[in-house]
């Protein structure tokens, strides 16, 4: 991964409203969310989560597909891995003291 495509990533997790809305995505994989179920369950005004949802598609961390009127959410989980390896291979403090990679080969196909 390089900086142009890990800094919108990180920036869309930069606001605690997005980053409630991926924990929640995250949740509820994989079958994600409505725009109103997310509404409901972090009561934010949908006005607002409309912005917010708009951002993370943006990035990559949310996909989205149309649902006759309904528009469902659900949280990129590789991506997401993806970043942490990024985080991982580029933040560590020396070659010996590598911490464990987060592939998305460990997680279970259902989740990705």
């Amino acid at each position: 991964m390089e900086y142009k495509t890990a800094a919108p990533i990180f920036e869309a997790l930069a606001s605690e409203a997005r980053l409630a809305v991926f924990h929640l995505l995250a949740r509820n994989t994989p079958e994600g969310l409505v725009a109103g179920e997310i509404a409901g369950q972090l009561s934010i005004p949908k006005s607002n989560l409309s912005f917010h949802l708009k951002n993370m598609v943006q990035s990559g961390l949310v996909n989205m597909s149309r649902e006759g009127r309904n528009t469902r959410y659900k949280a990129n989980i590789t991506l997401m891995l993806e970043a942490i390896d990024y985080l991982t291979d580029e933040c560590r403090p020396g070659e010996g003291q590598r911490p464990p990679r987060h592939r998305a080969a460990s997680v279970p196909p259902e989740l990705l």
